[in-house]
């Protein structure tokens, strides 16, 4: 009995462990699958507007890398499944070892129990002791026959019940096993289909270069616009003397490197720093003092620590921005559609400051970390 116990102990345990992992698993999945749902709507609004291939060539890729995510996700949980049903099979074949070994000494039990099935035999076995000693014992042992085969016939039962239920466990892994293939066959269907959309856009890009670095200049001008405006106006604010609560903000913002809470849910499409472009390699984009993070429509921007809204201004390309000082630090959200602070205002944490808007077929949020006139990746701060 002790024995089968232990071993659906061990059988809990791992369900436990296993639960766990899924849990993470779902979330992961569940946080890639939203990603692409995104990207699938923007990259429709950006077709039906007739905008940038540049902007529809980084979605779909951006797409692709989320699907390749999601399919080795879905790797990672069918060998975890295939892993479990193994273990599970093994616990199967132990559980069924243990109840050969319990029907054996059943058998014996039963032997034993039918050769003394007449009562006189057994009074006649106890009258022939030699003493009372050995009466006594003889006795005892026949009282026990009945009572260690009922006992015995229970442990079969209970190893039977727990064998057929690590059976029906085996029989749900297979099936969510199957259904998570499908579902991976399915996705790496869809993701056949984005690389050949990425291709065509690539060829689509060569074909009609000329229009498209016309529109990299004009994109280029808004850029430098924008980072030229960021620079005079972290350059304003960090000239002016610091401040007991600057210092203090200072601290407590620099001690939250990586822990920061992102301003809005969604894939990063535009990364930090130089980039080439992906089809004209040998052209360089302009500098990103920051990264675009694209969202479902009217999504909320919220400002990522405590401050206060330094200014607020209208930029071409970027429509409404916001910049708000943290001490020394500083941040900027952009491609807002609506704003809900004012310059002076004190903002916490998780502060709602205005809505992204839709620009070109791109619903994009443009935000930018700053530590004094030096701007910085803001992945590496934010959660």
């Amino acid at each position: 009995m002790k024995r089968t116990v232990f071993i659906l102990l061990l059988v809990f345990l791992s369900l436990q462990a296993g639960f766990s992992q899924t849990a993470s698993q779902k979330n992961r999945k569940a946080r890639l699958e939203r990603e692409i749902a995104i990207l699938d709507r923007q990259l429709k609004e950006n077709s039906s507007k007739s905008s940038s291939a540049l902007t529809s060539l980084k979605l779909t890729r951006k797409k692709i890398s989320s699907r390749k995510q999601l399919v080795a996700e879905s790797d990672r949980e069918i060998a975890r499944l295939d892993e479990q049903i193994k273990s599970q099979n093994g616990q199967i074949s132990t559980l069924q070892t243990h109840l050969d070994t319990l029907t054996f000494y059943y058998a014996r039990l039963v032997r034993t129990a039918y050769r003394n099935r007449d009562a006189k035999l057994w009074y006649m076995y106890i009258l022939a002791s030699s003493n009372m000693g050995q009466a006594m014992r003889r006795y005892g042992y026949l009282k026990s026959l009945a009572s260690q085969m009922n006992e015995q016939a229970l442990r079969i039962q209970d190893t039977k019940e727990s064998i057929s239920r690590e059976k029906k466990e085996v029989e749900r892994l297979r099936a969510n096993a199957s259904a998570l293939r499908a579902k991976r066959l399915e996705e790496l269907d869809q993701l056949k289909k984005d690389e050949d959309a990425s291709a065509n856009l690539v060829a689509q890009l060569k074909k009609d270069k000329a229009k498209y670095q016309k529109q990299l200049a004009a994109k280029r001008k808004e850029v430098e616009a924008l980072n030229e405006q960021m620079q005079k106006l972290v350059k304003s604010s960090s000239s002016k003397p610091k401040t007991a609560v600057d210092a203090k903000l200072d601290a407590e913002f620099s001690a939250n490197k990586g822990k920061l809470p992102w301003p809005a849910d969604g894939p990063v499409v535009d990364t930090f720093g130089e980039h080439y472009h992906p089809v004209y390699t040998n052209v360089k984009l302009p500098f990103n003092n920051g990264v675009n993070i694209a969202v479902a429509k009217n999504t909320a921007a919220k400002v990522v620590f405590d401050g206060t809204v330094k200014n607020v201004i209208v930029m071409p390309g970027y429509n409404q921005c916001v910049l708000v000082q943290h001490g020394g630090y500083f941040t900027f959200y952009c491609k807002l559609a609506s704003v809900a602070v004012k310059a002076g205002d004190k903002v916490k944490t998780g502060q709602v400051i205005g809505r992204v808007d839709t620009i070109s077929g791109e619903t994009q949020l443009h935000f930018e970390l700053w530590e004094g006139k030096t701007p910085r990746n803001p992945e590496l701060w934010l959660k």
